[in-house]
This record gives C-alpha cells, structure tokens and sequence, in this order.
C-alpha cells in the first residue's frame, strides 16, 4: 500500500462534456495550459437518461492532447469498455459502485494497465464505496445526479467527502478525492475544504468567454480552501 502525501496534489479536470463538440481539439488546446487531467463524460442512454461519446472520440482526440484523460463511465456495463477506451488512449477509467460487480471491474482494469476509479451518486452511502478503497486510485464523488451538465451543486455530498477523507489519511491511502457537479469558483473552496483535491469543471471552464481564465479562477478559489 502507497502513502499518500501529507497535502494531495490539487488538480483541475475541466469536463469537455460542456465544450463545443464540433471544435473539442480547438477547446482542449484552449485550457491546456490551466488544467490538469481532461474529464470525459460517458453515458450510455441506459445508466443514465443521456448519451454522449465514446472510445472513438477518445481516439481522436488523444493526439490533441498530452494531458491525462480522466474518464467518468456512466454505464450498466462498463466491463464490456474498458479495453476499448484503454486502446484508444484513456489514462484512467471510473465506473460507478451502483451496476455492481466492482471488484471484477477493478481488477479488468488493473489487468489493462489503467487507473481506476469509483464514482457514488449523491444519494449513494459512503458504506458503499469504503471496501474498495484500499484497491482504487480515485473516488468519485458525484455533487449532482449524473447526466446531464449544469446541474446545481448539492452541498450534503459534504459530509460524504469529509468521511472519505478522514478515512484516506487515517489509512494513508494514496487515493484521489474528485468531485463532480456544480463546481465553480463559489463551490470550489467548499469541497476542498471538505477534503476533495481533484475537481471536475463543465460550464464553469468552457461556458465562459475565456475558458482558460475561468480555469485559473478554479485553481485560485480552490486554494483558498486550503487556507
């Protein structure tokens, strides 16, 4: 078992879910220079009540690109993907605790070479989560319910994340703590304060005139909540 470090890296994962489709090379380029990993939202229609992309835009993309790609599987069957988006590039792949078979699906993605994650809906207990948290690289949790962008953020996921991360450091997990939904630079300082370090941002980066200026705003309110 890694240790994780005394202060977790902050990273900011703009989510290209909210960037103009037609121009994702273009959007990428544009924040680069401000961000972290890239957060690839993808939903199945069934998992959720929405579709949007998959390994073959993750392919394209990747020359764009040497940032991580951080990617959020909203799927009832994730374990028939995982080697699909591996192949075409993602660094790291998150599937949600809710469709089950967890371990199996750790350990797919463990023999693929990817980082893997797990992601928790807001009304999922943290109970849920906290066996796999030895075997993970990344908890995800969701401060909306998934599927769609521009969601308000729901501040009782709070106490959720206050536990995580008492029990990563109380176990010296080396373990990401990302949030996703609603971030912004007024809910920024709230979740890392609560202890998040990584946060996924849609309309908040690429819904803004200038997304990398917004993305710099992100990591400055996020900051203050180290304070």
């Amino acid at each position: 078992m890694s240790v994780s470090p005394s202060a977790p890296v902050m990273r900011v994962a703009p989510s290209i879910l909210s960037a103009d489709f037609g121009r994702l090379s273009e959007a990428i380029d544009q924040v680069s220079s401000g961000t972290d990993w890239l957060h690839v939202d993808v939903m199945d229609g069934h998992f959720v009540p929405n579709v949007s992309i998959g390994p073959p835009v993750v392919k394209s993309l990747r020359p764009y690109s040497e940032r991580f790609f951080d990617c959020h599987l909203m799927m009832s069957e994730p374990v028939r993907y995982l080697e699909a988006f591996k192949d075409a590039g993602a660094n790291g792949c998150t599937v949600h605790v809710e469709v089950g078979g967890t371990a199996t699906l750790i350990d797919e993605a463990r023999s693929l070479g990817l980082r893997i994650g797990l992601a928790a809906n807001p009304d999922t207990p943290f109970a849920a989560v906290a066996p796999f948290l030895g075997d993970i690289d990344l908890l995800l949790l969701m401060t909306v319910f998934p599927g769609f962008g521009g969601q308000s953020f729901i501040g009782d996921v709070m106490g959720k994340v206050n536990e995580a991360r008492r029990e990563v450091d109380s176990n010296e997990l080396a373990l990401d703590i990302e949030v996703d939904g609603g971030i912004d630079v007024a809910t920024a300082p709230i979740v890392v304060e609560a202890g998040a370090n990584v946060l996924v941002a849609g309309s908040a980066v690429f819904s803004r005139p200038d997304p990398l200026e917004a993305a710099h705003a992100l990591r400055v309110a996020a900051r203050s909540g180290r304070a």
